[in-house]
């Protein structure tokens, strides 16, 4: 399943039409996490791993149309992100 396809199925999204603003926020939750130490290695992955999903998943429901549950949308994105930051299978400290 591609990426757009999980994330679609994550906002709960069943149409193509908000494929182009969903890409965006894709993009976004990418450059997000590429502003910190998480490897660029690890985000451009074709296939991404689960917990780098999960993290674009929750950026992306946080972000697409004004969600009821915004803070706790966005504290669980920064938290996934904290996450991902302690750990150096996924950061650029090893190098």
């Amino acid at each position: 399943m591609a990426l757009l396809d999980k994330v679609k199925m994550a906002c709960r999204v069943t149409t193509a039409t908000f494929d182009n603003e969903l890409t965006d926020l894709i993009h976004a939750s990418l450059a997000d996490m590429g502003l910190t130490d998480i490897s660029d290695e690890v985000l451009i992955d074709t296939e991404p791993d689960p917990l780098i999903l999960r993290a674009i998943c929750t950026y992306c429901a946080c972000n697409f149309g004004n969600p009821e549950n915004y803070d706790r949308l966005k504290a669980s994105y920064d938290e996934q992100k904290a996450q991902l930051l302690m750990s150096s299978a996924y950061t650029n400290w090893g190098d």
